[in-house]
Formats: C-alpha cells, structure tokens, sequence
C-alpha cells in the first residue's frame, strides 16, 4: 500500500490529478494506492500532527492563500516528517525554495500524464527500496520492525545494549553487540566505534581523535585507536574515497 497525499486549493487540479493517479495504477495493477486530498496546506498538516500521518508521497501546489506550499514543506520538516514532496506550480519562480526543502521533484502545470508517470515510477521504485530497508528486533517482549534510517546509535551496557532512534526512543535489547552489528553491517552508513558503540555516519555532525558528535547533541568518547579507521569510513561516506 502506498500512501499518496494531493494538496492543492484548486479541486479542479486536484480532480485532474486525480485522474492521471487512477490512469497510473490501471497501468500498475500490482501496485496498491491510497490517497488522499486536501484543499489547503493547513489541512495536512493538521492531520499529520494530530494522526501521524506520513504519506509516501505529497503532489502540493506552491500557489495556496493560507500557506505556500514551500512553507507547507519546511512545517512538515520541522515535525519530521520524511514524505517525498512533489511540487505542481504554474511557476518556475521557487524551484530553488523547492529544493531547499528536499523536494524531489518540481513539475510545471500543466503535468502532462508521461511526466507525472515517469516522476510516480521514481519515487515508488525509491519507497519500495526503503521498505526492505528495516531491521527486526525483539524488546519488552515485543517484535519491533525498526527502519533502518531512524537508528541513530547503540550502545553497549554490560548484557543490554541499548537502540537509540532518531524519535528518541530508546530500545534495551538483550543481543550481544556482535548480533546487532552483523544486522547493520550491510549498510554502509553503519560503523563501529570502538567495543561500545554503533554509529549511524548520517548523523554525525563532526569527529575527531576525542570524540564524535551526533546532530542529536550526543557526544560518543572514543578509545585510543579508533580515530584513523573511523575518519577513514566517514570520508568514505560522503565523498566516495577514504581520503582527506
């Protein structure tokens, strides 16, 4: 099931929108869509704060009287939501405040149906690639499916090691480091930093040979050692080559 939210004060695009969504899937009868539409940008952000609501993908026009579609999208960034936006306007005027706000798309009205479909492919062959994105673990005597992007780190604690996520929940799991590290090591972003911690690189603000600080204002002390390997993977990371 894919959750697809239309915001637009104009129901005649909305309708028209509509349309094109409901042509898509007749034409992807294997995927399963759910959406939903809205007349002001007010209007979803009220139902995101008060249900949660995260759609896998928002189509918003820029041009609304309450409130612009860019102002919409730094709104729901702020309470973070991590929905692919798509913005439909009849300007090219605030392509670049789109992309400030991490669109992924900034389509021109009119859409045509091959634009809007090409767009649909991306962004749900992306989604489908997220959703095996997660880990299953076992805590207060639940099974919790855990999406790997929301790690932030662990930490060891004698026998407990402790999941910490980006909402900041905490998780005790009764799994030795070596378990959890052998789940997480596939994907790159994960690094060991010394014997007691875990480390999500997308979170880390900065390190050097003392400490590596997380942009959730942890700070992680590192054993002697650590430092040259770790800085090592982290310029990986980011620039694709271990040099600095």
């Amino acid at each position: 099931m894919y959750l697809i939210a239309l915001c637009d004060d104009e129901t005649g695009e909305i309708q028209r929108t509509g349309r094109m969504l409901e042509s898509y899937q007749k034409e992807h009868k294997w995927l399963d869509f759910a959406v939903e539409c809205f007349i002001s940008a007010d209007r979803l952000l009220y139902k995101v704060r008060k249900e949660k609501y995260t759609p896998d993908l928002i189509l918003m026009d820029i041009y609304m009287p309450d409130k612009t579609g860019t102002e919409a999208a730094k709104e729901l960034r702020g309470l973070g939501n991590k929905s692919r936006i798509v913005f439909l306007t009849a300007s090219k005027e605030h392509a670049l405040d789109a992309f400030g706000v991490g669109a992924v798309q900034y389509l021109v009205k009119p859409v045509c149906k091959e634009v809007l479909f090409n767009v649909l492919d991306m962004v749900l062959k992306d989604v489908s690639c997220e959703r095996r994105k997660y880990i299953l673990v076992r805590a207060d005597g639940r099974i919790h499916r855990i999406l790997v992007n929301d790690i932030v780190y662990c930490e060891a604690q004698r026998k407990i090691q402790n999941l910490y996520l980006a909402d900041g929940t905490k998780l005790l799991l009764r799994m030795t480091m070596a378990e959890i590290y052998g789940m997480l090591s596939c994907y790159q972003e994960f690094v060991r930093a010394g014997a007691a911690y875990i480390v999500n690189l997308e979170y880390v603000d900065s390190l050097n040979a003392q400490d590596i600080c997380l942009n959730t204002g942890k700070k992680i002390y590192l054993p002697r050692g650590v430092y040259k390997t770790l800085k090592e993977k982290y310029f990986g990371y980011y620039c694709g080559n271990g040099s600095t």
